[in-house]
């Protein structure tokens, strides 16, 4: 039998490797505002090359359908513990593989096919699985918006207590994707159980945020549950998690079967060690981070102003949280400028702004910028000031300024807010800078 050739397989996989190198020379290299993504420490990073790559686990600790699971069990109970600490809860499933995920493990248990739901339009910020395209749209049609003021945004908390006692939804979701300013939790909480109304709070984007105790706390203001992404403020690998206080078993329950068999059998078992790792740099680290995220996104925001870049929301601060919504509809449009941006080596994504329609989501206004991973790499109020001053002479007068954008980020090559290689070893834990003030 003749030997296979192999030379066509070899230059394949020679390209494979090129093509990740030059991706990854690239992002180094970039800034990168994406509200969405974030950087792994060296330590969680480290941990996702493991045996648990190849391996199932489905079931809880202890009741598995596998065997060999013994050490999978310890990790996830461990995991599940921190969780528990870093959210201040009593119940929490960190077994769903991303917050879409999530989300749909709780609308599938607690959403009776049918019925009445409230929660934000993707054109105020809401998260398409929050809509009839959605997971959301798989359990009903019957989607009712909130209310907003009229900034068209923050919810109308008088009208939004009027449309809950009205018309009794089974369900009602806070959070959103272009998340700027908390939620009216507590505000709602009294006229949902008047009603039966299940309060869900989709905490994807300020996960880490509401961890570092700088955002609203959800749980603790009446939400019934959280569900939450683990990649965008918070420190982890791209998963999902559920959480709850654990009073109401009943939910508890459904949403336990909603998480497995409901939406996942094996749940990507190689990051969980990457994810019990970010959960623990957040007991350390998620405090000090979250202040300086907010103090960056602030910063930014203020510096955008002061360059002539039109931020909605002025009369409110601009943000509360990580991101920034920036109006370009007299600029080309958030597709045109996010386009032009990342020629420049800046990443952001176009964004609809509260107000207009949702058939303009392929050609917005506006864009949405994060500043959770360039907080992430040290960077201060003084950069963002920097960022400020690129973005507008890019945005106004569409400047080429990928040159500077690159020697702002090559001062930044360290990941903060986390542990190191050495921690992993045992070895103590070594002063880990932090990001200037």
């Amino acid at each position: 039998m003749n030997a296979p050739d192999l030379a066509p397989s070899r230059r394949a996989l020679a390209h494979v490797r090129d093509v990740l190198d030059r991706h990854d020379a690239w992002r180094a290299s970039t800034i990168n505002l994406i509200a969405s993504e974030n950087v792994l420490s060296p330590a969680a990073r480290a941990v996702l090359d493991s045996d648990l790559l190849h391996r199932y686990a489905e079931g809880h600790p202890g009741g598995r359908y596998y065997e060999g699971t013994k050490f999978v069990d310890e990790l996830e109970t461990l995991a599940s513990e921190a969780c528990r600490r870093v959210f201040r809860c009593g119940w929490a499933d960190v077994r769903p593989i991303s917050g879409t995920v999530s989300n749909e493990a709780v609308f599938s248990r607690i959403v009776p096919r049918g019925a009445t739901v409230i929660a934000h339009k993707v054109a105020t910020g809401g998260h398409i699985s929050h809509d009839r395209m959605g997971a959301l749209g798989k359990r009903t049609d019957t989607i009712l918006p909130w209310p907003t003021m009229p900034d068209g945004y923050r919810i109308d908390v008088t009208a939004a207590k009027d449309l809950i006692a009205r018309e009794k939804p089974a369900v009602a979701v806070l959070g959103r994707s272009l998340f700027l300013f908390p939620e009216p939790v507590a505000a709602l909480r009294d006229v949902a159980t008047e009603v039966g109304t299940k309060l869900v709070f989709d905490g994807a984007h300020v996960l880490g945020l509401v961890a570092g105790g700088t955002f609203q706390q959800p749980l603790a203001e009446g939400a019934d549950v959280m569900t939450g992404s683990t990649h965008k403020t918070f420190f982890g690998p791209q998963r999902g998690v559920v959480l709850a206080t654990g009073a109401d078993e009943a939910l508890r329950a459904a949403v336990d079967r909603g998480v497995f068999p409901g939406s996942s059998s094996n749940h990507h078992l190689f990051s969980l060690p990457s994810m019990l790792v970010a959960t623990l740099e957040t007991e350390v680290f998620g405090a000090g981070y979250a202040q300086a995220v907010v103090r960056n996104a602030k910063a930014l925001a203020a510096g955008l102003v002061r360059h002539g870049v039109p931020v909605p929301f002025g009369e409110v601060g601009h943000t509360e949280s990580h991101q920034v919504a920036v109006d370009v509809g007299a600029h080309g449009g958030g597709k045109e400028v996010a386009a032009f941006l990342s020629t420049q080596d800046i990443i952001t994504n176009m964004n609809l702004l509260p107000g207009e329609p949702g058939k303009n989501a392929m050609n917005p206004r506006g864009i949405r910028i994060g500043v959770q991973e360039m907080t992430r790499v040290g960077m201060g109020p003084a950069e963002m000031d920097e960022i400020a001053r690129l973005l507008a002479d890019a945005v106004l007068h569409r400047r080429a300024v990928g040159a500077d954008a690159r020697r702002l980020r090559q001062r930044f090559g360290a990941v903060h807010y986390g542990f190191a290689l050495a921690d992993l070893a045992g070895r103590g834990l070594p002063a880990v800078p932090t990001a200037r003030a």
